[in-house]
């Protein structure tokens, strides 16, 4: 089964982190993230770049609209995601639970499948 890993940061974390924070965090996340694709766990890992960099896209009645970011109504934004390949819901929580950013920010996990099925 495969389970898309979310990070998800406050809107603001980013900017409001001590000098040598983002480094440190990074170098967390890319050492879990390595030590996962070598067990074969990690399918795809990647960290995201703020949201001054985000389009939003629609499509209502035949007119699509694109809003740059930032957006004024999110108060938590992905930061980051891993695409995990696992056995079980448990062993897919349990490395989440495993993820460094657990630490500074929500870890959401989603199983991969049909959106139309509950």
């Amino acid at each position: 089964m495969q389970y898309l890993m979310l990070i998800m940061e406050h809107r603001d974390r980013r900017q409001q982190r001590k000098p040598g924070r983002a480094e440190a965090e990074r170098a967390q996340m890319t050492a879990w993230g390595e030590t996962l694709a070598r067990r074969g766990i990690s399918k795809a890992s990647e960290s995201l770049k703020t949201l001054l960099s985000g389009v939003r896209i629609t499509m209502r009645d035949g007119a699509r609209a694109v809003v740059d970011g930032p957006f004024a109504e999110s108060k938590e934004v992905v930061g980051g995601f891993f695409l995990l390949e696992c056995d079980s819901k448990e062993e897919a929580v349990a490395i989440a639970g495993e993820c460094p950013a657990a630490e500074w920010a929500i870890v959401e996990l989603r199983e991969v499948g049909p959106c139309d099925n509950p």
